[in-house]
């Protein structure tokens, strides 16, 4: 197996619903496994909680999350985004709107000064996407 880059997205107690949303957003399987599934929970609380949850898509996306278990520290922050890049427009700005239900768009997805069309939007879980389309040769 050759090596791979995907993101992991670490959340406080939503990762199953985030990462239900996903799914619906680029379809695919999903696969899930709890603290209590690998014995790991710190406290009665982390036992439904997510510790892998890793969605593959039909394009060939794959995205891995968890819960945060107790005892440990959530710092969510601005220091991630996750770009989806490519040339198959339909594709693209379908993602980009269903991202966009219940965000907030930062960047309208349209035509940019490199001729590609770009836009990023912070979904309703706060994590920063950003689409890239590429311009027709």
């Amino acid at each position: 197996m050759a090596s791979r880059l995907n993101p992991y997205i670490q959340f406080d107690g939503s990762a199953r619903e985030a990462m239900e949303f996903y799914k619906d957003v680029f379809g695919g399987e999903l696969t899930t496994n709890t603290f209590a599934e690998f014995g790991a929970s710190h406290g009665p609380d982390d036992d439904e909680k997510l510790m892998h949850a890793q969605l593959e898509t039909p394009s060939g996306f794959t995205l891995m999350a968890a819960d945060t278990p107790q005892g440990m520290s959530y710092n969510p922050g601005e220091n991630i985004a996750v770009s989806l890049s490519g040339d198959d427009g339909d594709d693209l700005r379908g993602y980009y709107e269903k991202l966009s239900e219940g965000g907030k768009v930062s960047v309208p997805l349209e035509k940019q000064m490199w001729g590609d069309e770009f836009g990023m939007v912070t979904d309703r879980f706060g994590i920063n996407w950003m689409v890239n389309i590429a311009a027709s040769s």
